[in-house]
């Protein structure tokens, strides 16, 4: 499969590594398009290219959205044609670090009335909107293993064939438990648990730590 990977970051690089090990195409889409010549895209020719963010919505059959927050509302305006009727893996977080104020706990901008999963599918009211992967390292995206037991994720979206797709996806990349827990409004869940994996971590001194849900 063809997917796009919106967002040249850690985590658009690690999910693009991931993506091209289960052995599908993966497009890069990125502001800087300088950044084609980055160092490990050489060893995945094959695989993986490099382009602007409309280049790259173009060429994925599946994109994911993995920019920052406060660059969501102009790169959505910029891709919004490029897929009409595709869809999109939601991973962004609305949170505001408080860079100024070491003690101040990150926070989130917005989610008792609406969600960043909720504003992405306003904006591509076209396209299928799911959000998964948002509360848990860009390290650990790609095959979960945790020695105490298997890490849960969560996808939510109003498509039911897309949530499919995507938790097929998951599955090619590592993830044996995932569970869909409704429509993109529940994305109001799932954005308030990326805060709760950062105050663990942020107490604990590490960020390889996931969230699980047992059952007897």
């Amino acid at each position: 499969m063809k997917i796009a990977i919106i967002g040249s970051g850690d985590v658009g690089q690690a999910l693009a590594k991931g993506l091209i090990a289960s052995g599908h195409s993966v497009m890069i889409g990125t502001r800087n398009t300088r950044k084609k010549d980055l160092k490990w895209t050489k060893e995945h020719k094959e695989k993986l290219s490099v382009g602007s963010f409309v280049e790259a919505a173009d060429f994925g059959q599946i994109a994911i959205l993995a920019v920052a927050w406060h660059a969501s509302e102009n790169v959505l305006s910029l891709i919004r044609p490029e897929v009409t009727g595709k869809i999109i893996i939601d991973v962004t977080n609305p949170i505001r670090f408080n860079d100024d104020d070491d003690d101040e706990a990150p926070e989130l901008v917005l989610g008792h009335d609406i969600s960043a999963g909720e504003m992405v599918q306003q904006s591509l009211s076209d396209s299928h909107v799911i959000k998964t992967l948002n509360f848990i390292s860009y390290e650990n995206m790609v095959n979960p293993v945790y020695a105490e037991g298997t890490p849960t994720m969560f996808l939510c979206g109003n498509n039911d064939s897309a949530k499919k797709s995507v938790r097929e996806l998951l599955a090619g990349i590592g993830w044996s438990d995932v569970h869909d827990i409704g429509g993109i409004e529940k994305s109001r869940l799932l954005e308030p648990l990326s805060l709760l994996w950062i105050e663990y971590g942020s107490e604990n001194g590490t960020w390889n730590h996931a969230i699980s849900f047992l059952s007897e």
